[in-house]
């Protein structure tokens, strides 16, 4: 059996071990197209055998700019991992301004876009970089189309040039560069190499639940990013069908298409659709109604392990089959399993999502960490409610007399591209600082408190950590995204952005005279004040100096494209802060 040590290992040994008829399905002209594991790599091989005629030599950059997910990236990249290569993936979502950064920072020679919005972006600034040519998964004038690559790439006979590149590329030698989004500055270049990457897959891959029959994924958290590829790679492995969401917006109508089994989401996504949940649940009359929130109440009680005892487990039987059967029908019925990571998740979701038979396993990692430092698992009382898990094998984390968690392992990236100094400035030894702050318990699990820079200090010397007033406040479904400021300041105040959505049928259901638009609701005295309940119920579980004491709406929706948000959905604090300044201001300074 294949020794997978390398990234272009996975899949000769899904080949091997497997050969599956369904290895990557994508959708085109609304049907799903599988490709098996052979044609998978036989068309990785003829990208390899076209990129050695092209000049690729190796340690050669090559990025790789998709709007989804989708067969042509995986192709893409075992092609240029096996000559040597590095494959750069860079974020769809950024501007053109970012992707010059990138692609000069990189030194890319060759870029692959997947559609004419990106392929726009790229020549806006192409003639200054050092990209020779760019080619496009869709067909669009003007571009060429990657599958000129096969063309050039049919003929074998340089096919032992590609086995002799295979055969020097080693375990340590560098894989990728992901520009992580950053909350401030430029991105930074994180330089993960071939055994970073396996190493962390091999690890992490007995941590899910994936030996049952033949499990399907679907795919749809950008594959740019380290969390989902890293899991591509788990479900290559695994010998697991990876079906690629048409866009986020489908993932409900692909889930009842193909029944996943397991997928993996983040905290906003499970807001998103418990949202939708109980506003078709608030429409209910009579006795349905009173099932239902019956059903929410029971599930925010749910315990692992049966720990409520044999009446709670009687009564959770009866929702089950009345209400969370309905829950589990609208994302495929199949659907056990959910590997959520990005940023922390409200354990009252990780409750209801549980009580109603499917599984949230919480992770975290880094981009630094290739990513997963820990995960929840099912299986071997491996899971906790509220905190992330406990550290894969291989893996240390250690506690910093400050808090700070600290990780040391296989996993830890070489370094930040062309920035020693920043790349000295999170290590100590081998030891790499994420800038998290941590706990582990009794039990070994881990939990992460806050982030040790967003931490701060108000003007009376008293320590704030933002995240825990924001996540608590972020259960409310009146409210969408909420940063907390007052560094320097003499009060914790609030920038809100309230969820206009929830608010819109609010209004309408209450019979308000409010108009709709963002600012007449961040106007209306009547959506202030109830907002201010939300508020007031939160402070009461924090102490004096760390309660909210004012706060004001925004009327426009915090976004990725508007630069509130990096592409992970993390709050850019400094920008949002430059952005409404005038609201800062008015706590502040009036």
């Amino acid at each position: 059996m294949i020794n997978v040590t390398r990234l272009f290992d996975f899949p000769y040994y899904q080949l091997e071990k497997y050969n599956l008829d369904t290895s990557l399905v994508t959708k085109y002209d609304g049907k799903w197209t599988p490709i098996s594991t052979k044609d998978y790599l036989d068309k990785a091989n003829a990208v390899s055998r076209a990129l050695l005629r092209m000049g690729v030599q190796k340690d050669d950059k090559i990025a790789i700019i998709s709007s989804t997910n989708r067969t042509e990236w995986n192709i893409m990249d075992i092609g240029i991992l096996q000559v040597g290569a590095q494959n750069v993936p860079i974020y769809p979502t950024i501007s053109a301004e970012d992707y010059e950064y990138v692609l000069n920072h990189s030194g890319s020679i060759y870029c692959f876009v997947s559609d004419a919005e990106v392929f726009e972006k790229v020549n806006k600034v192409k003639a200054n970089t050092q990209i020779k040519e760019v080619y496009s998964f869709n067909h669009i004038d003007g571009c060429k189309h990657y599958s000129e690559l096969f063309e050039l790439g049919k003929d074998h006979d340089n096919q032992n040039e590609v086995e002799a590149r295979k055969e020097a590329v080693k375990p340590n030698d560098l894989a990728t560069i992901i520009y992580t989004s950053g909350t401030t500055g430029k991105p930074k270049g994180v330089m993960l190499s071939h055994d970073n990457i396996t190493s962390n897959v091999l690890s992490a891959v007995k941590r899910l639940p994936l030996s049952q029959g033949n499990p399907k994924i679907l795919s749809f958290l950008p594959i740019c990013h380290i969390f989902e590829r890293v899991l591509i790679y788990i479900y290559q492995y695994a010998g697991v069908s990876i079906y690629y969401a048409e866009s986020i917006d489908k993932i409900g109508d692909n889930a009842k298409e193909i029944k996943p089994n397991l997928m993996s989401v983040v905290p906003r996504l499970l807001e998103k659709v418990y949202d939708k949940i109980y506003a078709k649940g608030s429409e209910l009359t009579g006795i349905k109604s009173k099932l239902f929130h019956w059903a929410i109440a029971l599930g925010e009680e749910w315990e692992p392990y049966g720990k409520n005892g044999a009446w709670y487990e009687f009564k959770l039987s009866i929702v089950n089959k009345l209400i969370f059967s309905k829950w589990r029908e609208a994302l495929g019925g199949e659907l056990t399993t959910m590997v959520s990571g990005s940023a922390a998740l409200q354990p009252r979701l990780t409750r209801l999502f549980c009580a109603a038979g499917m599984q949230v396993m919480e992770g975290y990692g880094l981009t630094e960490t290739s990513p997963v430092v820990s995960v929840g698992m099912y299986r071997d009382h491996h899971f906790k409610v509220g905190t992330v898990g406990k550290p894969i094998a291989g893996v240390e984390v250690k506690i910093a007399d400050d808090g700070e968690l600290l990780i040391k392992g296989p996993n830890v990236m070489l370094g930040y591209y062309k920035d020693p100094e920043k790349t000295a400035s999170v290590m100590t030894g081998n030891y790499f600082h994420t800038g998290d702050k941590g706990e582990i318990d009794a039990d070994g699990f881990l939990k992460i408190t806050g982030r040790k820079k967003e931490m701060f200090k108000t003007s009376g010397g008293k320590y704030v950590i933002p995240t825990l007033l924001e996540n608590d406040l972020k259960q409310s479904r009146f409210i969408e995204q909420i940063m907390v400021i007052g560094e320097g300041e003499k009060m914790p105040a609030a920038i809100i952005q309230p969820n206009f959505e929830f608010l819109n049928d609010w209004i309408d259901k209450k019979g308000k005279a409010i108009g709709k638009s963002g600012t007449e609701i961040v106007n209306s005295q009547e959506v202030i004040a109830r907002i201010q309940q939300e508020v007031d119920t939160c402070n009461k579980k924090f102490g004096k100096w760390e309660q909210i004491k004012r706060f004001e709406l925004t009327p426009d929706v915090w976004s990725i494209e508007a630069g509130h948000l990096t592409p992970t959905m993390k709050m850019k604090r400094e920008i949002i802060k430059g952005i409404y300044q005038d609201l800062y201001d008015k706590i502040y300074r009036s």
